[in-house]
C-alpha cells in the first residue's frame, strides 16, 4: 500500500486529480479541492507531499492524496460511513478540513453540512450522529468549537472562504477575492470560482 509521495505536479485534470511525478514515475492521484496548494504552503516549493490513502476495488487501485495526516484520517473516518464513498467524503474535505470538521459535528452544524454538494439533510445528520466521537480521536485535531475560523454569510461562500483559507490565504484576503467575483459566487461552479479567486489574489 501506498501511504505518502513525494514530488512534483506534472499535470492537473478537471475531476480533481493530479499526476504526481516521483523520480521519473506518474501516480495519478485523486485530491480535495486545495489539497495541493496547501501542501505547497507546507513544503515552501514546488515538490510536495501529499499523504496517500490506497483505495482497492475489483476493478481498479486508486490513489487519495491529502496535505496533512489529519485530512487523511478524516477521509479514512469518513469513508467509514456507511453511504460514505470517497466522492462525498473528498467534497466535504475540499469545503472542510480535519480540525473544521471536527469542530462543526461538535456544534452539531448540519447546515454546513447539507450547504456542501453531495451531502443531503439525513446524510449531514447521519455525519454529526456517527462523527461525534470519532474526529475528536483524530491527532491534532481540536473538537473546539473555536477550531471553525468565521466565514462569510451563504452556502457557495462559505465554502469558497473554506477552500482560499485552507491554500493558505487569511480570512480578509479570502473575503477580498469573494466581493470582487459579486453576483458570479453563487452562480458559477465552485472550481472556477476558485480559479478566478486565486488569479485576483496573485495580482
Amino acid at each position: 500500500m501506498i501511504g505518502r509521495l513525494s514530488g512534483h505536479i506534472v499535470e492537473e485534470g478537471d475531476e480533481g486529480t493530479v499526476v504526481l511525478d516521483v523520480a521519473g514515475v506518474g501516480y495519478e492521484v485523486t485530491v480535495p479541492l486545495g489539497a495541493v496548494g496547501r501542501a505547497r504552503g507546507i513544503a515552501g516549493s514546488d515538490a510536495i507531499t501529499l499523504f496517500v490513502h490506497t483505495h482497492v476495488r475489483e476493478d481498479a487501485l486508486l490513489l487519495y492524496g491529502f496535505a496533512t495526516r489529519e485530512d487523511r484520517a478524516a477521509f479514512r473516518v469518513l469513508i467509514g460511513i456507511s453511504s460514505i464513498g470517497p466522492k462525498i467524503a473528498l467534497a466535504i474535505l475540499s469545503a472542510l478540513g480535519a480540525a473544521e470538521l471536527a469542530a462543526v459535528i461538535a456544534r452539531r452544524e448540519t447546515a454546513r453540512l447539507t450547504a456542501i454538494p453531495g451531502v443531503g439533510k439525513k446524510t449531514a445528520e447521519r455525519l454529526v450522529l456517527e462523527l461525534k466521537d470519532k474526529l475528536v480521536n483524530l491527532p491534532a485535531v481540536p473538537a473546539s468549537p473555536a477550531a471553525a475560523p468565521p466565514a462569510p454569510t451563504g452556502a457557495k461562500q462559505d465554502l469558497l472562504h473554506s477552500a482560499l483559507t485552507r491554500m493558505g490565504y487569511r480570512p480578509a484576503e479570502a473575503e477580498r477575492a469573494i466581493t470582487a467575483l459579486g453576483a458570479r459566487v453563487e452562480s458559477a461552479p465552485l472550481g472556477d470560482l476558485v480559479r478566478d479567486a486565486l488569479a485576483l489574489l496573485s495580482k
